[in-house]
């Protein structure tokens, strides 16, 4: 098992899905309802408060994300798109990618899940040092 993207999926996903018409708005409607939550926007990783436009939206998985007759589409749940800084989001991957448990023998979700604990976790000690 591996949690990395797969087949068009990959050849496609930061090169158009990510720059697509059907991203950006599934993107506007993630921080729409948010709004309507009346939650609290924060990244999930360090903690800060963020807004729309200084968090990136992770995806825990890509079940949502389709090709479909050579237009993409977002189907993504709300609980499926995690906010985090862009300096949290590049930690997140590295984690990922560096460990070999997580990047090739973890759904992409729990991957994601558990390297999210960890960034968690290293945010509370760097604070606790401070």
């Amino acid at each position: 098992m591996s949690n990395r993207r797969k087949g068009q999926l990959a050849n496609g996903y930061r090169s158009e899905f990510l720059r697509s018409p059907a991203w950006f708005a599934r993107r506007a409607r993630w921080f729409r309802k948010q709004e309507r939550l009346d939650a609290l926007l924060a990244c999930a990783a360090c903690g800060n408060l963020a807004t729309n436009r200084t968090v990136e939206l992770h995806h825990l998985d890509y079940e949502g994300v389709r090709l479909v007759d050579g237009s993409w589409h977002a189907f993504e749940a709300h609980a499926d798109l995690v906010p985090l800084h862009p300096y949290c989001h590049d930690l997140l991957h590295r984690l990922i990618d560096r460990d070999v448990v997580l990047s090739r023998h973890r759904t992409r979700r729990d991957a994601s899940l558990v390297a999210l604990e960890r960034l968690r976790a290293k945010f509370v000690e760097e604070l606790r040092h401070e």
